[in-house]
């Protein structure tokens, strides 16, 4: 059975072992610095074991050393946002957490399949690969796949047509310059533009869902007042997880290294992937409109500033 780490057990951690265990991922070892809390989330998960009829082992650990030979490792530590704060705001405490556990990820899980959650998602990724020497493709951060559901979540709703019908991603860093592509969104395999040209919805409505998309976490970090979202980042990261394990070969958009794509090179950003055993096992290019080339432009440059930021700051 696979082994899942992991590192972070407050409530993105907590749920990401949930999901894990009744997805029958793997064993799963919550790794946290403070004292109780991986233990008693272990603890409480597996006593759920009878009812959701799993039967993956659940522990918890303050030991950073027990991640050793994870098959996936997924890192959720890090400070939270909190109202008023943007993702940026986190830079140099949570890269200094980042580069901490990259270290313990190269002396004990070298070969792991390993996903960042922690916030600023892009510039955490680039940390945790530089200090932990893992393979780009098998070192990934997860925003891509969350930034495309939320989309999909508003455009649902605002439409009154089934989640099920939309199918849309968003490109670029994880932050207030993403770039949710209008024109790679679909209706029932209907093109969105053609969509509301034929439901006669003003161009007005799709511009709010995407600004609204650009500012998902913050309008979920306002309402909680204490913390950001947990759920919906959880689901996202399980089902990159899920890829890599089960060999899925899927297409999910995620924050890969670059390397040539997009006329990007040496940085990690969103971009839509294929996800297989491998980790990641293609990037794949679309074409982009001027609009949307100046959009990833100006995004792409957001996301050099924090990386050269936390550089100097580590």
């Amino acid at each position: 059975m696979a082994k899942i780490s992991l590192i972070g057990a407050g409530n993105i951690g907590g749920t990401l072992a949930h999901l894990a265990a009744i997805k029958k991922l793997g064993d799963i070892n919550l790794i946290d610095v403070v004292d109780g809390m991986p233990q008693g989330k272990a603890l409480d998960l597996s006593q759920s074991s009878a009812v959701e009829g799993f039967t993956s082992e659940i522990s918890g650990t303050n030991d950073f050393s027990q991640m050793k030979n994870s098959d996936v490792i997924i890192i959720t530590a890090g400070l939270p946002r909190q109202p008023g704060m943007s993702r940026d705001d986190l830079l140099e405490t949570n890269g200094k957490i980042i580069k901490k556990i990259a270290l313990d990820i190269k002396k004990y899980s070298p070969k792991a399949f390993v996903i960042c959650i922690t916030n600023p998602l892009d510039a955490m990724v680039y940390v945790l690969q530089k200090y932990s020497k893992l393979p780009k493709n098998m070192c990934v951060g997860m925003a891509g796949v969350l930034d495309s559901s939320r989309m999909k979540y508003f455009l649902s709703d605002a439409l009154n047509v089934s989640i099920n019908d939309v199918e849309t991603f968003v490109l670029g860093g994880h932050g207030d310059d993403m770039v949710p592509l209008v024109n790679y969104t679909t209706i029932g395999g209907i093109p969105l533009m053609e969509y509301i040209k034929i439901k006669k919805i003003p161009m007005s409505k799709i511009q709010k869902i995407v600004d609204r998309t650009r500012m998902g976490g913050g309008e979920i970090v306002k309402l909680l007042k204490r913390g950001s979202a947990f759920y919906a980042p959880a689901s996202s990261a399980i089902q990159m997880a899920e890829a890599f394990l089960q060999n899925q070969k899927k297409l999910l958009p995620c924050a890969a290294f670059i390397n040539g794509q997009y006329g990007l090179k040496n940085m990690y950003m969103g971009v839509p992937t294929l996800i297989g055993s491998k980790g990641v096992e293609k990037i794949i290019e679309v074409k982009l409109s001027a609009s949307e080339k100046s959009m990833l432009k100006k995004s792409v440059k957001s996301v050099q500033g924090l990386v050269t930021a936390v550089d100097k700051l580590l």
